[in-house]
């Protein structure tokens, strides 16, 4: 059994480990977290003494397979819960993050499974993140992101991998959300910012934002 915070930090190692199980410095830890590196180093030792880290000084920290388990299980909760306040509850994308950090530590496996089935078995979230199945098993998006088309390439806005309020909330003004279809008109070698069009509209997109758009190329 581990504790809400212990949850937290297993389900910041999983976020920043990616799908390959990258080692995790405690410094990237903290900053995701906004905590002191002491206090990772506290907590580290904590998941390391339950078997749920491979933790050693200075080499980073990995997920045992019990931990990633955990991990995935309350990644699973909260990505679930997302697809709830949205779809049945009508909250908007950029106002439920912090809501389903509180619902993801319910325990009930039960009724995890009761609500997956009431959402229709959804594959995403409504960031476009992959939901873990009850198994555990991911449908990870491919790592091609807006930055990496080049102009002519066409695609369709999939995911973002930024889920602050402020990000979500430029991407609704802008209308570049999910679902939107988008082709690359130029680049420009200066910024490596792009002019994409939308459907007969177009917006310059700075080479900041269009690393954090996950696309599925289409031509």
């Amino acid at each position: 059994m581990a504790t809400h915070a212990e949850e937290n930090y297993l389900k910041a190692i999983f976020k920043l480990s990616g799908r390959h199980n990258r080692a995790v410095s405690t410094n990237a830890i903290a900053e995701e977290l906004q905590t002191k590196a002491s206090s990772v180093t506290d907590m580290m030792k904590k998941l390391s003494d339950k078997k749920l880290i491979h933790y050693k000084k200075y080499q980073g920290v990995t997920l045992t397979r019990k931990g990633k388990a955990l991990a995935t299980m309350v990644v699973r909760k909260h990505r679930l819960w997302e697809v709830f306040l949205v779809d049945k509850l009508n909250f908007k994308w950029d106002e439920i993050h912090e809501l389903a950090e509180q619902l993801e530590h319910i325990e009930s496996e039960r009724l995890m499974d009761r609500l997956d089935q009431f959402l229709g078995y959804p594959k995403y979230d409504p960031h476009g993140d992959p939901i873990p199945d009850k198994n555990g098993n991911i449908d990870h998006h491919k790592d091609e992101t807006l930055s990496d088309l080049i102009v002519g390439d066409e695609g369709v806005i999939v995911g973002v991998k930024e889920h602050s309020a402020d990000f979500l909330q430029y991407l609704d003004g802008v209308k570049l959300i999910l679902g939107t279809r988008v082709v690359v008109k130029k680049r420009y070698d200066y910024d490596h910012s792009l002019v994409i069009d939308m459907g007969g509209e177009e917006l310059m997109v700075s080479d900041q934002v269009s690393q954090k758009l996950f696309v599925k190329k289409l031509k």
